[in-house]
Formats: C-alpha cells, sequence, structure tokens
C-alpha cells in the first residue's frame, strides 16, 4: 500500500508590497519545508493569470517569534529586494512554520521562555566564575612569561618610592646588622637551584632594603626588590629567635619573586577586565572597581601558598630549619591578638594592621605546622 501523502499546507491571506507599485497586491503565502528551513512560496492572485515565487530560507528576513498570549496584530515579512508581505493572521503565521520545520534559535527562546533565559544565565553566570576563578590565573600565569623584566623594575621604583612617601621611613638598623643581614641573604640566594625556579629563563636582580615604620613587615615587588622593616627584625629579637626566622621569612618573599605574583597580579587584573568587557559589553566603572578589588584578593592564599613551599624547599636546599619562622609568625600572631602586652613606647603605628606582615601572611596552626614540617609538608607539591 502506497504511503499516504502529507496534507497540504493552508494558504495565508496576505499583501504584497513589492516597492514597484503604488497598490499592494493580494497574495496567498505558502510556507515549506526547505533544507535550510521553511521556504516561503507567494501566489499572486489578482492578476488575470496568478504568478507565483519561491523564496528560499536566506532570501526571507524572518520576523521574531513571540510569546503565547503576546502576538501581534500583524506581521511584517521582508523579501529583500522584492519588497515585503503583511500578514493579518499572527496565529496562523506562527503555526505554519512550525508545521515547515522552523526552530527559533535561542535568542527566540531566551525571549518567549523563561525557563530557558535563567538556564542560559545559569551558564552564563557559572561560565564567568570559572574564567574568574580559573581562566584567569592561568592566563595570567602564561602571558607574565613574556613580561619584560625592564618593566618589572620600573614599575618596582616608582612603587617604592609612593611606599616611602606614604608610610615608610628610613631605617635606624645599625649598618653593620643590614650589612650581616644582606651577607645572609646573598647565602640564601645561592642556594637556589634551577628546579626551583617557576619561570626558567627569568633573572631578577634582588636587592635587600630596609625600612621602619610599617610594623613587622616584609614584602616583594617585582623584579627583585625585597623589604623588610626594623619592626620585624626587633619582634624576631625579642622572641630570643635567631636570623634563620629572618631568612626563612625572605625565603619566602623570594618565592613570591620567582613566581611572579606581583606581576601576575596586575595580568590577572587586566585579564578580568578584558573578559568582563567581552561578556558584558560596555563594562561601569564600578565593575573595573570590583574586579580590581577581586583580582587584588582572591588568589592570595594560592599565591602565599606557593611562597611556602617554595620557602621550605630553599631553606632545605640551604640547609637551614624553617621552624623559627613558624616560631615568629605563632609569636606575631598572639601579640596582634593583644594576649601579651605592647612593648611601653611602642608607637601606635607600630601597633596597627595597616601593613601588618600578618595581614597578608596570617600565622594559621596548619600553616604553622607545614613549616615546622619543613620539606615534609603534605600541602606541598613533591
Amino acid at each position: 500500500m502506497a504511503e499516504a501523502s502529507k496534507p497540504a499546507a493552508t494558504p495565508l491571506r496576505a499583501k504584497w508590497f513589492n516597492g514597484r507599485h503604488s497598490r499592494a497586491r493580494e497574495v496567498l503565502i505558502v510556507l515549506e519545508p526547505g533544507p535550510r528551513g521553511p521556504a516561503l512560496h507567494l501566489h499572486v492572485v489578482d492578476l488575470a493569470h496568478a504568478a507565483s515565487r519561491r523564496f528560499e530560507h536566506d532570501e526571507v528576513e524572518w520576523p521574531p517569534q513571540w510569546s503565547a498570549g503576546r502576538a501581534p496584530e500583524r506581521i511584517s515579512v521582508a523579501l529583500r529586494d522584492h519588497g515585503s508581505v503583511e500578514i493579518d493572521q499572527p496565529l496562523a503565521w506562527q503555526q505554519a512554520l512550525a508545521a515547515a520545520g522552523a526552530r527559533p534559535g535561542l535568542a527566540q527562546r531566551m525571549q518567549t521562555r523563561w525557563p530557558v533565559l535563567l538556564g542560559v544565565l545559569l551558564v552564563a553566570v557559572a561560565g564567568l566564575l570559572a574564567f574568574y576563578r580559573w581562566g584567569t590565573p592561568w592566563a595570567a600565569a602564561q602571558l607574565s612569561r613574556h613580561v619584560p623584566l625592564e618593566w618589572e623594575l620600573s614599575l618596582s621604583q616608582q612603587a617604592m618610592a609612593q611606599v616611602d612617601q606614604a608610610w615608610l621611613k628610613p631605617s635606624q638598623l645599625p649598618p653593620e646588622r643590614q650589612q650581616e643581614l644582606r651577607t645572609q641573604f646573598t647565602a640564601l640566594l645561592a642556594r637556589l637551584e634551577p628546579s626551583l625556579k617557576r619561570y626558567p629563563a627569568y633573572a631578577p636582580r634582588y636587592e635587600l632594603h630596609f625600612r621602619r615604620g610599617m610594623g613587622p613587615n616584609a614584602f616583594a615587588l617585582p623584579g627583585g626588590t625585597l623589604v623588610m622593616t626594623d619592626e620585624l627584625v626587633e619582634a624576631a629579637a625579642k622572641q630570643g629567635l635567631g636570623d634563620d626566622a629572618l631568612l626563612g621569612v625572605l625565603a619566602h618573599e623570594i618565592g613570591h619573586v620567582e613566581h611572579r605574583h606581583g606581576t601576575r597580579l596586575i595580568v590577572e587584573q587586566g585579564v578580568l577586565n578584558v573578559g568582563l568587557g567581552l561578556a558584558l559589553g560596555d563594562v561601569s566603572s564600578l565593575v573595573s572597581m570590583t574586579s580590581t578589588v577581586l583580582t587584588g584578593l582572591a588568589y592570595r592564599r594560592q599565591h602565599e601558598s606557593e611562597s611556602d613551599c617554595f620557602a621550605l624547599a630553599l631553606m632545605a636546599s640551604a640547609q637551614l630549619p624553617t621552624a623559627p619562622m613558624a616560631d615568629l609568625l605563632l609569636g606575631m600572631s598572639q601579640a596582634r591578638e593583644g594576649r601579651p602586652p605592647a612593648a611601653q613606647g611602642e608607637p601606635a603605628q607600630q601597633r596597627s594592621t595597616l601593613g601588618d606582615w600578618l595581614s597578608t601572611h596570617p600565622a594559621t596552626p596548619q600553616r604553622a605546622e607545614m613549616l615546622k614540617a619543613g620539606m615534609g609538608a603534605s600541602s606541598c607539591p613533591r
């Protein structure tokens, strides 16, 4: 038995404005399945001999579909160089489109179906979070390989001048004490094996500076500039700890330089801003400011863990213990929490949290245990 043929599509009455005549022509429209989507077959009925023309899917500017209950009064369909047609049966038009195999695109489904819109928004938010959490730091780590050292040195020089002007004062440590610590710092750098370097071709120019006025602190700038405050040296002395504690802190800061954490933070901010711009279009100043703050904070824990592990490896290479560094951090943490009283005559700025090394290097018990355990720490890659 022969297979029954599909019923013919129902014609839709319309008016055709072909752009060459002043009045509209009465036409019948039939939507038919096509290889790339519905095709429009137009029949002119107000002529003595009816003319017809088939417009393939790509020749028609298909109007967007609409949600149920929001049907327009009239549908206008552009036919490119052949004018346009108007249909007064919008529901019949939409049914004919569906019968001809039309499938609305994602943008149309977002406009007509709330579940689709919410689903797309959830996917977009998840994509942005994934880009922020994993894509941004990965891209920054790769791009940092190509940042010139001279650019880092210039940036650090400017940053150091600003910090000196805003917060720091000249060191009051005796020159002999400063030279003693610099000599040990140079010896520590000499034990920096190539296997410890994150970027093998990267050769920072290390300099150790001493300042006063920011509380117990040590920090590293891109390119190799390290700063240690008098207050940190004094804190180690008050706890009866030797220079191994200070060298552990310096090893940690060397880790920041070798992993180019400062440069990566700057690149991460740029990558994040570019990503937000591509995803959201015109990013407002508020979003830009928020991304700057987030970039400055989000990867701090990861960077600190990397620098801790680097310090463990470098101190082991130099055959120096890391337990004194842990004791220094824990002692400073207890002092900061107010358990021991502050030293008499200690300036209020020294007791403040502004610039306190513990603000960005929290001395948690877990971290102290890892530092005391040395290279046996399970949280460090082997």
